[in-house]
């Protein structure tokens, strides 16, 4: 089970790739992180499956 893992996700405003740190300790989550290069938020839906195995998605605030 991996604690700590990064995932590369495309920016739903600008479309640049950007990688988010996913920490699965906490189980699944839902947060707002900002796009590292147009500084939006973004809202990241963490899910962690029964295995530790953390994924995430990215929507725009609109779309969450």
């Amino acid at each position: 089970m991996t604690l700590l893992d990064f995932q590369d996700i495309d920016c739903p405003y600008c479309g640049e790739p950007i990688t988010l740190a996913l920490d699965a300790s906490a189980g699944a989550q839902h947060y707002i992180e900002d796009c590292a290069v147009c500084c939006r938020p973004i809202t990241v839906v963490l899910e962690v499956d029964d295995d530790g195995v953390a994924s995430a998605v990215g929507y725009a605030q609109d779309d969450a």
